[in-house]
C-alpha cells in the first residue's frame, strides 16, 4: 500500500504547519485499495503466464482471422451465449501489459499429428500479432517485454502446453524455440514416456533419462521449464536437472486447497533456493475445496447422462442443465485467489509469486473475475489485505521478469562456457 506522504518539519506558525500536514496526511489516507491497484497497474502492468486464446481461435473460428475481429469478441446479443474471455480491449482495461499466449494441443493425438498442431498454433499468435500491430508485439525475451510497454503495446510471448507437442524430439524443441516458444510445460494431464503427469498414472517416478536432457537442453535454449500439471516427483526431478529458475504457468497451492494441479509445500519450499515463480491460477477448483468437490460431482453426472442417454445428445443436455439448476457451481472470488497469495508469500516468499489466469483455457471463472478486464479487482483484494506497492509490482510483473532474465543468463553461461 502506497505509504503516506513525508513532510520535513516546518518551524512556522503552528496552525499553518498543521493545515499543510493535514492535506498531506488526507491525501494519502483518502486512496482507497482500487486506487492504489489502479495507480500500481498502470505503471506496472500484469504479465500473465497462461491464456488459452489461441485454441478458442482454433476451435470457434477454424483459425479464419476474417470470422473474428480479436479487438472486440464479445458476442452480439443472441449469438454465442459463452463469449471469449479475451480480447484487446479487455486487455487494455485489465492493464495486462504482457501475455503467455498457451498453444495446447490434445494429448492423445499421435506424435506427428501433435508437431503439426503445435506448430499451427504457434502460426496462430504470429498472425495476431501481425493482424493487430498497433496493439500486440512479439516479444522473445525480457528486454522485448520492456519495450512493448515503452511503445504501448500488450507484449505477446508464446507457451508451449504440453512436452507432447515435441514428438519426443529434441530437434523439435530446439524448432519451436527458433519459432518463439519461451516455455514448455513438461507434461499436460497425460504421462509422457520420459516426465510424470500430475492426473495421471506414473511411469518414470518423475523424469526419466530423456526426460533430464529434455530439461537440459531448455536450459541450453534459453526456453523456461514450467513444471503445472507434472507430478511432485516431476517437479523435484525437474528441479534438480534445471541450471535456470523454473516456472508454474498457472497453479496455485496446495497447502489452501488440495488438487493435484497445485503445487506441494515441499515445492514451495524449494523454489527460494531455485529463483523459480508460481503463476497462481484462476481456476475455481484448484482454489476452493468447496468448488472442487462441485467439480468433481458434475463430472459424475456428465458420466452418468452420458450412460443413460447414449446417442442422445439433446436428452445429456437437458439433464446436466436440470442438474446444474440443482447445484449451482460454489462462489469463488478474488478473495480465494488471494488466500492462496498469501500462502505462497508465507512458505516461498514474495518474490516467487506471479499470476497465469488461465483464462479461455476454463469453464468457469471466479464471480469477480470473469474475463482479462478483471486484474485489477484482486489486485485491489491484496492492497486491502496490506500488500504494499512493492510487492503489487513484483506479483504483476517483475518476479517473472526477473525469471526470464535468469533463463536468459543461464543459458549465455551455458554458451560461453562452451567456447
Amino acid at each position: 500500500m502506497t505509504r503516506p506522504i513525508c513532510m520535513k518539519t516546518i518551524h512556522m506558525v503552528g496552525s499553518l504547519a498543521l493545515v499543510i500536514a493535514a492535506v498531506g496526511v488526507s491525501s494519502a489516507s483518502a486512496q482507497t485499495p482500487e486506487q492504489v491497484a489502479q495507480q500500481v497497474l498502470a505503471k506496472n502492468p500484469v504479465i500473465d503466464g497462461h491464456n488459452d486464446a489461441p485454441e478458442q481461435i482454433a476451435e470457434r473460428f477454424n483459425s479464419d482471422f476474417s470470422q473474428f475481429d480479436f479487438r472486440n469478441t464479445v458476442p452480439t446479443k443472441g449469438t454465442n451465449p459463452n463469449p471469449m474471455h479475451t480480447d484487446i480491449a479487455r486487455l487494455r482495461q485489465g492493464r495486462v501489459g504482457g501475455q503467455f499466449w498457451s498453444v495446447w494441443i490434445d494429448p492423445e493425438l499421435p506424435e506427428f499429428e501433435a508437431v503439426q498442431r503445435v506448430i499451427e498454433q504457434i502460426d496462430i499468435v504470429h498472425r495476431l500479432v501481425d493482424e493487430y500491430p498497433e496493439d500486440l508485439q512479439l516479444a522473445l525475451n525480457a528486454a522485448d517485454v520492456e519495450v512493448a510497454q515503452k511503445n504501448g503495446r500488450i507484449a505477446s510471448l508464446i507457451g508451449m502446453e504440453g512436452g507432447h507437442s515435441i514428438g519426443n524430439s529434441l530437434a523439435v524443441l530446439r524448432q519451436t524455440y527458433a519459432l518463439g516458444a519461451r516455455y514448455m510445460t513438461l507434461t499436460h494431464w497425460r504421462t509422457l514416456d520420459w516426465a510424470d503427469s500430475a492426473t495421471d498414472a506414473p511411469e518414470s517416478d518423475g523424469l526419466s533419462e530423456f526426460g533430464v536432457s529434455v530439461v537440459q537442453e531448455m536450459n541450453r535454449l534459453g526456453m523456461m521449464v514450467d513444471v503445472s500439471h507434472v507430478s511432485e516427483a516431476t517437479m523435484n526431478d525437474a528441479l534438480d536437472a534445471t541450471r535456470a529458475p523454473v516456472i508454474l504457468s498457472h497453479s496455485s497451492a496446495d497447502g489452501v486447497t488440495r488438487h493435484p494441479r497445485n503445487v506441494p509445500d515441499a515445492i514451495l519450499q524449494r523454489l527460494p533456493a531455485n529463483g523459480g515463480v508460481v503463476m497462481v491460477t484462476f481456476v475455481p477448483s484448484y482454489v476452493s475445496a468447496t468448488n472442487r468437490d462441485w467439480d468433481a460431482a458434475q463430472k459424475a453426472e456428465e458420466a452418468r447422462s452420458a450412460a443413460l442417454y447414449p446417442g442422445d445428445a439433446a436428452a445429456r443436455s437437458a439433464a446436466l442443465a436440470n442438474w446444474h439448476d440443482a447445484h449451482p457451481m460454489p462462489p469463488v472470488t478474488a478473495k480465494d485467489i488471494s488466500d492462496h497469495i498469501d500462502y505462497i508469500r508465507a512458505v516461498a516468499g514474495i518474490d516467487h509469486i506471479g499470476l497465469g489466469g488461465d483464462y479461455d483455457g476454463i469453464t468457469f471463472t471466479p464471480d469477480d473475475l470473469g474475463d482479462v478486464s478483471t486484474y485489477p479487482v484482486l489486485f485491489a483484494e491484496l492492497a486491502r489485505r496490506g500488500y504494499s506497492a512493492a510487492d503489487l509490482v513484483k506479483i504483476a510483473r517483475s518476479n517473472i521478469l526477473r525469471v526470464m532474465r535468469g533463463v536468459e543468463s543461464t543459458a549465455a553461461q551455458i554458451a560461453k562456457n562452451k567456447k
